[in-house]
Formats: structure tokens, sequence, C-alpha cells
């Protein structure tokens, strides 16, 4: 636990993955802000849901108005008995039930001056333009920072004003570069040489400081000088502190600054700039939005605008009026997308975060987003008849779409590969989106179960569901949003373990498929199965503050396997064994020792036991060695077998005595610190130091408890936490005293395997109950596993003089955690879902689509139209595989389908895939598709 200024607790087991996006700064200073959102429709209960996750101190939620039929295509905290009451009111009762810390309240009264100035951050939601002047003048005046959010169908409108002494302490999030030096000269000025392992990264303009020179030790701990870099160098991020000036609403609106959401679209900004003025205006004109695909209304809507135009002035105005896209904008205005809604809510929550922290580069100030590609390709006017409103919980998006597509919808049948936090996005906006709410079904699987961790992020989970499946839990939620979905939860991890379960009649069943998962392998192998299979694959990713967005059309776009990210660089072994330098050297070096010391041995042993041929299997394996395996086995059963606790904190320490001084000692026999020639212990090679054991040292008990709590429990042993107790153990135990080793190691004869294999013989015959083995688990702060991955890692790092890491970041990077946050999440899964509308309405143009990659921290958006599929010339065909019917096929095909027989295959395989290995005339190799034969 970690407090802030204001005495309150930021509880990391719960924050811990938001934790690793923000920092611990940037999260005191969100709990001591109060926030206000007006307005509980779709837009606003997304934002607020988003900031209360997120975790500041208090939460208004403001409305005036009653919830009707519309509302609910997004409003996912409203029920259908709930139409007709205020929408503030019902919605906080759910939304305080997403974080305990944060306090919640509903307000139905008017927004006054005097109110306002309670809060450090304003949101306004569906709020008229004449609201957002005098609001947002006010707390512009005020030192209040405000943020104005609107949806309207396909179109999305976000402002952020942070007031004239805005400072933004950090505005990337990305760490600060660092480089090891190998090299400083006396000139002036100094040339700093870095070592050539990877690029510096810094550039001419940067500060940097010194720590750890040798010779120049005035350097260490300096103020940070300006540099020139001399050789090439790669982007690095933004100054560590600067000042965010922005001007008030008003002043804003007549000379916009835009944000640009998507380089393909650049002069639709300030078009939709004079758009949204434009809804305004006919709203306040008639006391109602445009009729949904009236062309009167349309044709008076133009009109405004080109009015509106006529009166901007300055960079306001719009040279040449799109008047296409301004018509569309008065056909959907009063549509209410979830997915939109999803994407802007997003945003909007990511920039309530940076106004109460000063985490991330604000929105400089106007951004604006449309999705027209939804519509349909053929520029189709719908009729005013087809998209009127039924009195139906689809009314907002039938509004956009008409009732076709919300037929298609509920027809669909798709599965969702994950529960997580993007599982929960989007099966949040597959119910209100009506997805599966007629004959159609949503099938999610996911194996996990519900964490504390997780709650910060997937929001359909609840303290009282922690230990619960997440399929099923996340499908009960939904349900309550909309009872018509529907869905069903399975406990599968897909692979080829799960093929008998998705077979077949499973894929060629569904619709398509969406990817909610975090690996890679997993979703590469679901990526197969879709291509396989000619399905749609709805792919997606987190990152921080970094989201992607991929869409896989069978025949139309590249797959996601066909590219792929670098593979993560590894450690050298040699480097890990004995030259670490950073902290990640260490730290991955007390992973190996947790799997070596708890898991692999007491699993060998196990495996010896119960399964005779065990040691048979380990001769066929590559490098194998099985000596090596057989001494660990008889170690673990007879010679390091512990009988009591003072057993387990003997082992603990001999294994202390080993690790940090011996060994150590050992290795500067071997490279000593005074060789001839070249330093050898100089440049990425620190020189080590071996430690000495104290009782009276807090790092060096706590490794001792971990390591003897865990040794014994692999073998059901009651460990103890009292350090007391400990102490007087330790005083008892001697430690062997080192001995240099001449490093020559003695083969073991087969006679002697043999040997070592008939002692151990006898114990086939004991219970094995009580040996345990143990796979790695971060997130449980009572299992010792992190108290000793972070004392073993702290204690190497004192070996070579390496800063130590803090218990948050060991945990980070040890458990190879992945930093997430819920806005990211939520806008990534909005993008997903406007993608899935054009997949269920048949669109087939490349350019339809959108591809897309979001940084949030900086802002930046890039959408991109998907690569094109891979076409293979085969002759003068052109085809992207090969699929044949068993009726028409040869007699040497068939002759190997009755050899590789269905009865062999089983009842859920219907075809056979043939691997073609083809040579041209060259006798060159060339690439072929496979060959699917489909057994009838």
């Amino acid at each position: 636990m970690a407090k802030n200024g204001n005495d309150a607790e930021i509880d990391e087991g719960l924050y811990s993955r938001q934790l690793y996006v923000l920092g611990h700064e940037a999260m005191k200073r969100m709990q001591i802000s109060n926030v206000l959102i007006s307005g509980m429709r779709g837009l606003g209960v997304e934002i607020a849901k988003n900031v209360i996750l997120g975790g500041v101190k208090s939460v208004t939620v403001h409305d005036q108005g009653v919830a009707e039929w519309r509302d609910l295509s997004s409003q996912f905290y409203l029920r259908e008995e709930d139409l007709g009451k205020n929408r503030a009111e019902v919605s906080q009762l759910r939304l305080a039930e997403l974080n305990n810390y944060v306090s919640v309240t509903a307000y139905t009264g008017a927004l006054t001056e005097d109110y306002l100035t309670k809060f450090q951050v304003v949101v306004l939601t569906n709020s008229s333009l004449d609201e957002q002047h005098q609001v947002g003048d006010f707390c512009h005046s005020k030192g209040i920072k405000l943020i104005v959010a609107d949806t309207h169908g396909l179109f999305g409108q976000l402002f952020c004003d942070f007031g004239e002494d805005m400072v933004v302490y950090d505005a990337t999030g990305e760490q600060p570069l660092s480089a090891m030096i190998s090299m400083i000269t006396k000139d002036n000025p100094g040339v700093v040489t870095c070592l050539d392992e990877a690029r510096h990264g810094f550039e001419s303009g940067d500060f940097v400081t010194f720590t750890e020179v040798q010779g120049m030790t005035e350097l260490n701990g300096c103020q940070p000088v300006e540099i020139k870099a001399l050789g090439k160098a790669s982007p690095h991020p933004h100054p560590p502190c600067v000042s965010h000036l922005q001007k008030s609403f008003s002043s804003s609106m007549a000379e916009p600054e835009f944000v640009m959401t998507d380089f393909a679209k650049f002069d639709r900004p300030g078009q939709l700039h004079l758009g949204f003025q434009a809804i305004h205006a006919f709203q306040k004109k008639h006391n109602r939005l445009s009729t949904p695909w009236s062309k009167a209304d349309g044709d008076e809507f133009l009109t405004l605008a080109k009015q509106l135009n006529s009166a901007q002035t300055g960079s306001a105005a719009v040279e040449q009026l799109d008047e296409s896209l301004i018509r569309k904008i008065s056909y959907v205005a009063a549509g209410d997308l979830a997915p939109i809604n999803a994407f802007i809510g997003g945003l909007a929550a990511q920039e309530v975060m940076k106004a109460c922290s000063g985490k991330f580069m604000p929105i400089k100030q106007w951004l604006y987003y449309d999705a027209l590609e939804c519509l349909a390709e053929e520029d189709v006017m719908l009729t005013e008849e087809e998209c009127a409103p039924k009195n139906c919980r689809y009314d907002g998006q039938i509004a956009v779409f008409g009732t076709k597509l919300q037929d298609l919808l509920g027809k669909q049948r798709y599965f969702l590969v994950g529960a997580g936090a993007i599982g929960c996005e989007l099966l949040k906006n597959f119910a209100m989106m009506g997805l599966a709410s007629g004959d159609g079904e949503v099938i999610v699987t996911d194996m996990d179960t519900i964490e504390k961790s997780n709650l910060n992020r997937q929001f359909l989970f609840r303290p009282s569901d922690v230990t619960k499946m997440k399929s099923d839990t996340a499908a009960a939620a939904v349900k309550q949003m909309n009872p018509h979905i529907r869905i069903t939860g399975h406990q599968n991890r897909v692979g080829p373990d799960t093929e008998r379960v998705y077979d077949d009649d499973f894929f060629e069943s569904l619709d398509g498929v969406a990817n909610a998962l975090d690996n890679v392998d997993a979703r590469m192998y679901m990526d197969r199965r879709c291509v396989y299979y000619r399905k749609p694959l709805l792919e997606s990713g987190t990152l921080g503050t970094k989201g992607n967005v991929q869409v896989v059309i069978p025949f139309l776009t590249e797959s996601y396997s066909s590219s792929q990210d670098p593979p993560e660089k590894s450690i050298p072994i040699c480097t890990l064994k004995n030259f670490p330098n950073a902290i990640e050297h260490t730290l991955q070096w007390a992973r190996d020792e947790f799997e070596g010391l708890f898991k692999q041995p007491p699993e060998n042993a196990v495996q010896y036991l119960t399964d005779p041929k065990f040691m048979e299997r380990t001769l066929k394996l590559p490098g194998a060695q099985p000596a090596e395996v057989l001494e660990a086995v008889y170690k673990s059963l007879v010679t390091d077998c512990p009988h009591s606790w003072a057993d387990c904190v003997s082992w603990a320490r001999n294994h202390w005595q080993c690790q940090y001084s011996n060994n150590i000692r050992q290795l500067l026999h071997n490279f000593p610190l005074t060789s001839t020639g070249a330093p050898f212990w100089s440049g990425p090679k620190r020189c080590p130091h071996a430690l000495d054991f104290s009782t009276s040292n807090e790092l060096h008990m706590d490794y001792i408890l971990a390591a003897a709590n865990l040794y014994a429990q692999s073998y059901g042993i009651p460990g103890s936490t009292d350090r007391v107790a400990l102490v007087k153990i330790l005083q008892e135990i001697k430690v062997p005293v080192f001995t240099p080793r001449s490093g020559v190691k003695i083969h073991v004869s087969d006679q002697e395997l043999q040997n070592s294999n008939s002692s151990l013989e006898p114990f086939k015959l004991v219970a094995l109950w009580t040996i345990h083995v143990f796979m790695f688990e971060q997130d449980d702060d009572t299992n010792f596993h992190m108290d000793f991955i972070v004392a073993a890692s702290n204690l190497r790092a004192e070996n070579y003089d390496i800063p130590p890491a803090d218990r948050h970041k060991s945990k980070l990077i040890a458990g190879k955690i992945i930093p997430a946050i819920a806005t990211t999440t939520a806008a990534v899964v909005g993008l997903v879902c406007l993608e899935l509308i054009k997949i269920v309405q048949g669109h087939n143009k490349l350019e339809s689509f959108k591809n897309g990659f979001m940084n949030l921290a900086l802002p930046f958006f890039a959408f991109s139209e998907p690569i094109a599929a891979p076409k293979h010339k085969v002759s003068v065909c052109f085809i992207s595989s090969l699929e044949i019917k068993s009726s028409p096929m040869t007699i040497p095909m068939t002759e190997i389908v009755t050899k590789v027989s269905k009865k062999k295959l089983g009842k859920h395989v219907k075809a056979l895939v043939f691997e073609l290995c083809c040579n041209d005339l060259s006798d060159e190799d060339v690439e072929v598709p496979y060959v699917r034969y489909t057994i009838r």
C-alpha cells in the first residue's frame, strides 16, 4: 500500500495494471480530484464508468432528463423498467458498484456557477451550445478544467480546455532513455561514447545526467546537461514537464485547433465543426433533432449550415461546404450508437484523467471523428419509415441503419475468445447493439477465474465475483443489460486440444470471430482457424495508452499472421549467469531461480515416481542429460528432502550462501580483478562482490523467509513468518567455507546412473501427495512468490552494484505484466464494433474497412486501409487456396483418404489438408496454396 498527500491509500492489488501506465504520483493527484459529468445518456455513462474505474476521489453524475427508448441503444446501466425515471439517479446506483474507493453521487438540479466551483473537472455531454458557452467561459475564468463531448449517429466531437496554467508532468509516459558509457573524453566540450549494443536514442537538445561514472566522478548526480548527438539516434520522448496553454470554449470555437483522427479525411474536422453547430441550431429552432433520413430536414439542415458558415470569421469558416457530408450529419444526428460512444467516451475519460493527474499530453483542443464507412457501400438513401422509432431498445441504432441491419444483427452467431478487459467491453457493446438478440448466439470462452486485479478494467465483474469463472460471470452481467441477447459461456482454452469441441460443425455455423486475447500464440492459432474456415476475424489489443484494431476478411484482407512484430529480444545466457548489468537481468535470473528450485525439481520427482516411462522419455529429449535429471530427483527425494521447518531454513541459508557469496567468489577466482592486459571487468561487465550474510539485514532475512516457506510448501511442511524464531534457527546453522573449484565436471558413468536409479526404487511405493509443484503467480501477495523474486533479484543486484527495484517494478518485469487501462480498452473496442457493423452489412470493398492504431497519451491516431489478401499465381490462374470435393476425385486421392479413415480422424473432421511441394521449370521451390479435400 502507498499513501498520498490526502492520506488515502492506493490499493496496488486493485490498480496494479493501471499503476504501470500512470505511476503512483499521477494516481495520488487523481485521488484528490472531484469530477462532474453532466448527461447520463450513452456517452455520459461511458465516460463515468471509465473515470470511476480510474480511481478519482469522487464522481457526480448529473442529468435533468428521464430515460427514453432510444437511450437503451447505448446506455448500459438503464433497463426497460427504468423508462421515465431520471437517468442520473438510476445510473448512480450501478456506477457506484464499480469502485468502492470512489464516491459516486447523483445531482438533478441546475448547473449554477456556485455548484460548479465544487469540482476540479467538469464534463458536459448532451448539452446545448448555449450551455457549453456559459459553463465553458465560467470554468475557464475559475481555473476549472472543462471537457465537452458529444456524439450524433456516426459522428463524435471532443473539446478540452485545461486552462492557461495546466502543467504536464509527463507528456508521453515512455521510460526515460538511458545508455551505458564506454568512454568520456577530457575535451571541452567532452565527447561521450556509448556502448555499441544498441542505438542510444538521444537527440540534440536532450538533457542528460550521469551515474556510476568512474574517474570523472564529479559528473555523477550533476544537474541535467544539454547534449548534441553526433551519431544516429531514435525518436525520444517529449520534455518531462511542460506548460499547456488552452483557450476558453468561446475563443476556441471561433479559432479552433484540431487534432487529426484520420489523415485520409484531412478536411473533415472543419466541416464537422460547422456540422455540429448546425445540429445545435436545428435543435434550438425545432426543439428536436432532425428526423432520421428525412430529405426535407436534410435540406433545411444544409441551409442552416450555409448560414452559419457565412457568419463565421477567421479559421472557423469553411472555404467550400461538403453538402453531401452535411446532409448525412442531418440524416443520422438523432442516432445513438454504442460503438461511437465507446470510442469518444474512452477518449474523453482519458482527458479527464489527464486533467486530474498532469499525466500525458491533453488534446489541443478539438477532436472530431466519423465512421461514415459504416453506411451502405452503394450510398443507398434509407427511408424515414425504415429508420423511424419503434419504441424498442434499438431505436437509437435503427435511426442510423434502419430495421434491416437490426434484424441481421439479431441473427448473428459469433465466437468471442476471451472474457477479460477487451472481452467485457465487447460483450457490453454486443448487448447494446442487439447482436444475437434474435435467432443468433454469442459463445464466449475463457478458462480463467476472476482476480482482484481484474476489477480495475474488466467492468462486468465485482469484488464478490472474485474466484468465479470469467465467461459465466460476464455472460450473466450482459444478460442484465439486455435480456434478449443469447449468450453461452465456455471455460475452454482454444487450441489443438479443444478442436473436438470447436470442430468443423462449430466453425461452419459461425458468422464471425472476435479475439479478446492477451498472447500472440493464441491470436495466431485463432487466425489460422478463421483463414481455414473462411470466417471474418476481429482482432484488437492494448498496451497502456496504446491500442490497435485489425479486421480480417476472407479473400479481401491479409490475415493477422501475415505480418508480425519482431520477436522479443532475449537476454544472453552468459549475461544472466555471470555478467548482469541491469535490473531486468537480475529479475529474469530470479525467475529462472524460482523455476529451477520450486517448479522443475518437484515436477521431475513426481513424474519419476508416477510415470514408469519418464526416464525413457527424458533420454529422447534433445541434449538430454539423464544423469543431471536423476541427480536432481535424488536430491529432491533423499539428500535435500526436509523433515522439519528448521531443515527448510537450513536449506534456504545454504542456498543463499551458494548464490550470493560462494558463486561470486568462484567467479572472481576464475576471472581475477587484477588480470593483465585489457581490464576484463569493464564496459557492460560489472565487477561483482560477494555478500556476507547478516540476520540484521532485512533483505537477507526476506530471502530466507520466502525461500524457506516455499521449500516447506513443496513438501507439505508448515512454514512460519516469525522472524525472531527464524533468527534463532539461523544462529544454529553452520555454513560451509568457500573452497575454489577447478571447474572440471566429472562424467557420471552408466553404472553410477543405474545405481542411483536403483536406490530410488523404494520411493516409488511412497504416496506423493505431499510434494507440490508451483506455477509462478505474481498477483497473490500471500504465496511468497513475489517475495522470493524481489529478494533474489535485489540481492543479485547488490552483488553487481545495480540499483534495486521495488516490488511494484519487480512485479511488472518479472511477471511480464501488460500495463492496461480502461480508457484505451473502451476506445479500441468501439472501433472493433464499427468494423463488425460493416461485416454484418456485407461490405466487400477494401477501402470500406479501417485498421487503426492509437496512443491516447500523445494523443495520436492512425487509420489505414487493410492490406489486401495476397494472391498466388499458378500457371495463368490467380487463387488463394484450392478446395476439392471428394466426388470428382481421382483414385489415388481416394486411396489416401481410405488409408486415413474417418474412424482414425474422428467424426468431427470433415476435411483433409494437403500441403503441396512444387518446383518451377528452374527447379526452384514455389509456394502454392494447400489443397483442402472435403470428406463426404
